[in-house]
């Protein structure tokens, strides 16, 4: 907790310096509380008096967030002018929802009649589900907040992130470039109940801009926890890498990256991906660039076929080859520039040797593809959600946007 507290005296330090003081005037503020129904609504509330009528109070908020700008939002409470008025602005989560934990600063500007104006010092609140008795376990850029189960549930837990995170340096040079917060819920339905708007199959959400997994992970289900929580500490690490306004990562990567860090490729995948060589319906590369068919045995298929193409790279290039890649899709080049320019080959490129490399580990395989159900590939950024964890497909990754 000692990071989070020194996180929040830097944002009030460096809000100080950029926003006015509260200084004399006729404006007294009584009281800027804070009102939270956890999942729904964050109401800001202001009672204030003046010498002369109020008629101007506008809340203003950041999130803290990975962004490409500064941006600070505004809500305007309603009331009627008065020389002392007891209002609120409410933010309802139905239109664009925090994940549990998200930090944000707010102030209130106040006007009155005589042209007075009032600022008001910032503050910070999260927005945290306390429906819960949470406890928390930190060890350097990682927080586990959990609730059911022991201590050493959580050590193992905070132990596979840890090992995750080294593999990722160690194959490629990935690290954490800012904090994450993980919470734990003791079941998937716990966790729905923290969402507006659930999948009856979510499991886990990785709030990717916020650096915040949620997943319902129960002692019971430690085993299977332990390789969803690396998987989506895997989206939150290299969405780290590659934010920037310019490109996004094709699914196929951004989910055989995940998959590849959970371990070894599991027998039904396995598989299922040994059957579409043997028949000759492997998915094209070009085709897995775009977001996963909502059909089971084609979604399936595609996370088995995109470990098996970040398995491929990473066991025939080197980690400095991968870095490469994510490091020009984050600055704009399209996906066929960046894998030209990092391993001399585009997607079809890719696609060709990827195959005979599974030809030669299983002879029976048929090189032709199966129908695209994608024209093409493309770099544009996805605001799009799609499963994170292919266990039941029970996770979700997001990249959450609030407005």
């Amino acid at each position: 907790m000692v990071k989070r507290i020194g996180l929040v005296i830097l944002t009030l330090l460096l809000l100080l310096v950029f926003s006015p003081v509260e200084a004399e005037s006729d404006i007294s503020v009584l009281d800027t509380s804070i009102t939270m129904d956890f999942p729904y609504s964050l109401a800001f509330n202001l009672e204030a008096e003046s010498l002369a009528d109020i008629l101007d109070a506008r809340l203003h908020y950041q999130v803290d967030r990975m962004n490409y700008a500064q941006v600070v939002s505004e809500g305007w409470a309603e009331f009627t002018p008065a020389m002392r008025v007891e209002t609120s602005w409410v933010w309802d989560m139905r239109k664009a929802s925090l994940p549990p934990g998200a930090q944000v600063t707010y102030w209130w500007t106040i006007k009155n009649a005589d042209g007075e104006e009032l600022q008001t010092l910032p503050k910070v609140v999260y927005f945290e589900d306390d429906r819960y008795q949470w406890q928390s376990l930190t060890d350097r850029e990682i927080t586990i907040f959990w609730y059911h189960g022991d201590d050493e549930f959580a050590n193992e837990l905070m132990d596979a992130c840890q090992e995750g995170l080294a593999r990722l340096t160690q194959e490629f040079g990935a690290y954490l470039q800012r904090p994450i917060n993980i919470y734990v819920y003791a079941s998937s339905q716990e966790l729905q109940g923290a969402m507006i708007f659930p999948q009856e199959w979510t499991g886990g959400v990785a709030f990717t801009e916020f650096g915040i997994i949620a997943i319902g992970i129960s002692p019971d289900s430690i085993d299977w926890g332990k390789e969803a929580l690396v998987h989506e500490l895997t989206h939150l690490v290299v969405h780290q890498l590659v934010f920037s306004p310019y490109g996004s990562l094709p699914v196929w990567l951004d989910e055989g990256l995940a998959m590849y860090n959970e371990g070894e490729l599991s027998p039904q995948l396995r598989s299922r991906l040994e059957e579409a060589i043997s028949e000759g319906k492997l998915l094209s590369v070009r085709s897995l660039c775009s977001p996963f068919s909502a059909d089971p045995e084609k979604a399936y298929l595609s996370y088995a076929e995109s470990y098996s193409l970040v398995e491929y790279l990473l066991n025939n290039y080197s980690g400095d080859n991968m870095l490469d890649l994510l490091t020009l899709i984050k600055q704009g080049s399209t996906y066929d520039e960046a894998l030209t320019e990092a391993y001399g080959f585009d997607i079809d490129g890719l696609d060709t040797r990827w195959r005979e490399s599974l030809l030669v580990a299983s002879p029976v395989v048929a090189v032709s593809q199966s129908p695209s159900p994608f024209a093409s590939c493309h770099s544009e950024r996805s605001e799009e959600s799609h499963p994170g964890s292919i266990a039941g497909l029970s996770a979700l990754t997001i990249s959450a946007g609030v407005r």
